[in-house]
């Protein structure tokens, strides 16, 4: 019986050697994908902020202007988003906000993915929107 324990102990190491990748690779995906998700929501209430204030938030202010309210601001009909606080993206990292965003466009927002610089591939890739 001894044996037949080495060969399922050993059959079980080979199915988690196959497996345990490909779980890992979803899980790198998913975080990924929640980040765009939460920037794409993020853009809706920017969207509205905007609405009301009549110009989306400048850099100095960034997100922040989604959930308090930003000095001087009295149009400001916030807060813009479900939390009293601002999220973090999945790798407990801040977004990042730019405005203007490049090519004219009127804002940028990035996730440096899973190791929080600049550039990088698969999960340390940097996810933005627009």
């Amino acid at each position: 019986t001894l044996v037949e324990l080495l060969v399922v102990l050993v059959v079980l190491g080979l199915l988690i050697s196959i497996v345990a990748p490909r779980a890992i690779g979803y899980l790198g995906g998913a975080r990924s994908d929640t980040a765009r998700i939460q920037m794409e929501t993020f853009a809706a209430a920017l969207d509205l902020y905007r609405l009301d204030m009549r110009k989306y938030p400048t850099a100095e202010v960034g997100l922040t202007a989604l959930v308090a309210a930003p000095a001087g601001a009295t149009r400001w009909r916030g807060p813009y988003l479900n939390k009293p606080e601002l999220p973090l993206d999945p790798w407990d990292n801040a977004y990042v906000y730019q405005s203007p965003g490049p090519g004219g466009a009127p804002y940028r927002m990035l996730s440096y993915g899973a190791d929080g610089r600049e550039g990088g591939e698969d999960e340390d890739a940097d996810i933005s929107v627009p």
